[in-house]
């Protein structure tokens, strides 16, 4: 556990972020009247995903590591915060779509059959706190693994750094 405890801290901090961003997303409109401009500006929350992955490995190479890491200690930390950033995402969706925004999905399922994109059941299908859940689970693992990997590559100690 002490050994994970800096991925730990860092997904909590991930996961309290997304909170964040979400109310600011519902504040300003996005989940109700913008709704139509929601897609476009909650994939912005990436300016704030990625300097955080970064911060997390540098946090790791420097108090775990002791300033030298490689790219699979940083890889194997990237990935471990992705399935940290996972396992609480069910309870920051729960959070979001229960407490934040309960309306959510009614705004969005109406908006896309209204403009023609989906069908009543294929939105209803979508649009979900089970399929969100899903949906958030898959991106932590399969973008934050990604992300890591890159991140892990500059992140490592260079032969001239040791």
């Amino acid at each position: 556990m002490k050994k994970n405890s800096i991925e730990i801290r860092w997904a909590l901090q991930f996961s309290i972020l997304t909170i964040v961003w979400m109310i600011l997303e519902k504040t300003f409109g996005l989940h109700d009247i913008y709704i139509d401009k929601q897609l476009i500006y909650t994939n912005l929350f990436a300016f704030i995903a990625i300097p955080l992955y970064i911060f997390a490995l540098r946090d790791k190479k420097k108090n775990f590591y002791k300033g030298t890491i490689t790219w699979q200690q940083a890889f194997i930390s990237g990935s471990i915060l992705s399935i940290a950033i996972a396992i609480f995402s069910p309870v920051v969706n729960y959070i979001v779509y229960t407490y934040i925004t309960p309306t959510f999905f009614q705004t969005i399922i109406s908006y896309r059959v209204a403009q023609g994109f989906q069908t009543l059941a294929q939105a209803e299908a979508y649009f979900n706190l089970h399929s969100y859940i899903m949906l958030g689970i898959f991106d932590a693992l399969s973008k934050g693994i990604l992300l890591s990997a890159i991140i892990a590559f500059f992140i490592k100690t260079k032969s001239n750094e040791k």
